[in-house]
């Protein structure tokens, strides 16, 4: 029963001082001891040898030279000779990293600094201004040719535009549909 005053208690109660909390795996837990003592280093493994595929042209070739034409016989031929593919030297198969040469460097070559001493004289800036002082002038002078071709000419109206090139009259068909002729 709860004691007069407190609320009643409602947990677990706890295991005692010889649990231990975690996953005991029987035989490699040494405990701390075993931990720190010494490294547990990878074993290399054998190669293991891969069973290269069927060849399935060969095989083929082989089973219409002997006359089979269903492929209930092409199977049985399969089982009787299984011919598999040879592991030469450019096969797919083949394991191990590609030969790469010692000074190879990956990725992207990293692009040459900035001379400091350009960035000091302000070489970057002098040559920013002096494009675009060339393209002001280049924006005058066009300017220049715009105005002395403008001035002695009049404006092209399309009020002057049809006084030079008239557009063409209208031709008027004879022909009339019969039943809208006036008799």
């Amino acid at each position: 029963q709860a004691e007069l005053g407190k609320p009643r208690r409602c947990g677990y109660a706890l295991p005692g001082y010889d649990f231990s909390y975690g996953l005991y795996i029987h035989g490699t837990d040494g405990g701390v001891p075993e931990a720190i003592g010494h490294w547990h280093a990878m074993k290399p493994r054998p190669a293991l040898q891969r069973k290269m595929p069927r060849d399935y042209i060969t095989m083929n070739c082989g089973a219409l030279r002997a006359g089979y034409a269903t492929a209930h016989e092409f199977n049985l031929f399969y089982k009787a000779k299984d011919i598999r593919q040879k592991a030469d030297e450019e096969s797919r198969f083949k394991r191990g990293p590609p030969k790469v040469p010692a000074d190879m460097t990956y990725g992207i070559v990293s692009r040459a600094p900035t001379p400091f001493f350009d960035l000091l004289q302000h070489k970057y800036k002098e040559l920013w201004m002096e494009q675009q002082r060339a393209t002001t002038v280049i924006q005058r002078e066009e300017k220049k040719k715009v105005t002395t071709q403008s001035k002695g000419k009049a404006y092209e109206t399309r009020t002057t535009l049809l006084r030079k090139h008239p557009l063409p009259a209208k031709e008027e068909s004879f022909w009339h549909l019969p039943h809208l002729d006036k008799v």
